[in-house]
């Protein structure tokens, strides 16, 4: 079985490809590979040694060959032939009225395919459009219409956080995300602090949602009285990480709870986690 490999193009794009013909690869090489109608160049970003089924997704294609010094050559060509095409596409598109957003242009590397990637609030209707730039440019034209995530993928920046972005640097998919996995954590519903680059939630809400959600699970709501060996108080914060609850005592005195010390009788009868699955089927943003 030949072995398998993740292909990164221009925009953070990634792609499997077999290397069917057994060449000789390193991670960062650049490699030529199988694409519509013809081939296209691409960053040779990891070998997948995880068994991945194909069945229900188009087979992967594959690397014909490692990237010739006249092949990473063709590439810059490309790219500086997609600058200069930037000023004329947005008068292209101002010409024809259109309510679209370019965000990229990429050359398959062959230049038998040439796409322009926007945004827009609605359908667009670019038929007269992709003549003009057909005439202009003597090639197959391919206009996609992509969400802000995706302008954000392709663009590339850091977050709030200082690090790249998720989107450019592994994700591959996009996942519903909810102000409910927002809640879940005790974070700020601020639009500006739970916000991404691109305007979204920020992706990163879905990474520990669920723990948070389960752990939550545990104790009832903060709150709510809670009775204690030393007398009743009220619960005041629950430690996530720690797993445990602050129950506060009026004369200030505070007790910790750990989950594991909670009668099975005192957990609630509906988790904190089934009722975050349930706003999620309600509660999604996009």
């Amino acid at each position: 079985m030949p072995d398998l490999y993740m292909i990164q193009f221009k925009g953070g794009r990634k792609e499997y490809y077999f290397n069917n013909f057994y060449h000789s690869l390193s991670p960062k090489d650049y490699v030529i590979v199988q694409a519509d109608r013809g081939e296209d160049m691409g960053l040779l970003d990891k070998k997948v040694l995880a068994s991945i089924d194909f069945s229900d997704t188009e087979k992967p294609r594959s690397i014909l060959r490692p990237a010739s010094e006249d092949d990473k050559r063709k590439l810059e060509v490309n790219r500086a032939e997609e600058s200069k095409a930037w000023d004329k596409v947005i008068d292209q598109i101002k010409k024809h009225g259109l309510e679209m957003k370019l965000v990229d242009i990429e050359y398959q590397h062959d230049r038998n395919k040439l796409t322009f990637y926007f945004t827009a609030e609605h359908r667009v209707d670019f038929r007269a459009l992709v003549r003009d730039l057909a005439a202009e440019y003597k090639t197959r034209i391919e206009l996609r219409q992509i969400g802000v995530r995706d302008e954000a993928k392709r663009i590339g920046g850091f977050g709030i956080c200082g690090q790249q972005q998720c989107c450019t640097a592994f994700i591959k998919n996009f996942d519903p995300i909810s102000t409910t996995d927002a809640r879940v954590q005790g974070l700020s519903l601020n639009p500006t602090k739970i916000s991404g680059n691109c305007g979204r939630l920020l992706c990163c809400l879905k990474y520990e949602a669920e723990h948070y959600a389960e752990v939550r699970g545990k104790y009832p709501e903060v709150g709510e009285k809670y009775q204690t060996p030393t007398g009743e108080g009220v619960i005041d914060r629950i430690n996530v990480f720690e797993d445990y609850m602050v129950v506060k005592h009026l004369n200030g005195e505070e007790v910790k709870i750990y989950g594991r010390d909670l009668k099975k009788k005192e957990r609630k009868q509906t988790s904190f986690f089934q009722k975050w699955r349930e706003a999620l089927n309600i509660d999604k943003t996009e």
